[in-house]
């Protein structure tokens, strides 16, 4: 596998950690309601006001969408399993299974490809994804200590 997409394959596994621990660090609050208690407790709880339950319909639309991507990715590219990091999306969180079906992804592309590279990104893209990850990571830090 080329350095380009084991480096890729880091960064898709950073990002999965922080989404585990953004998500965990704030679902764990609902565990002591039990399974079915903590779900209608936190499903409730998404529609609690018009930005809760706008961001809700959002994501929900977005994994849609991701779900048909990766299917279809995953049947173009021969990928088994495909529907498990979607149950473990529902589960977990899809932010956590999204990520780590990227590193499947790249390791079937490298097998397929041999040594192509990942891609690359223009100077103004890096500064843009640093962005968005420094808000995403303040946004889940804060929120764990509300």
């Amino acid at each position: 596998m080329p350095v380009s997409r084991k480096g890729l394959c880091l960064v898709y596994g950073v990002i999965a950690l922080l989404a585990l621990a953004g998500t965990w660090g704030n679902n764990v609050h609902y565990l002591h309601l039990g399974w079915v208690g903590a779900n209608v407790r936190f499903w409730q709880e998404t529609m609690a006001n018009p930005a809760s339950r706008s961001i809700t319909a959002d994501l929900m639309f977005l994994v849609l969408a991701l779900v048909v991507w990766m299917l279809l990715e995953a049947r173009r590219l021969g990928m088994r399993g495909v529907w498990l990091y979607v149950v473990f999306g529902v589960l977990v969180a899809i932010s956590v299974t999204f990520p780590v079906f990227l590193i499947q992804r790249e390791r079937a592309l490298a097998a397929r490809d041999g040594t192509a590279p990942a891609g690359a990104m223009r100077p103004a893209d890096v500064v843009g994804l640093a962005v968005l990850a420094v808000i995403a990571i303040g946004y889940a830090a804060a929120s764990l200590y509300v």
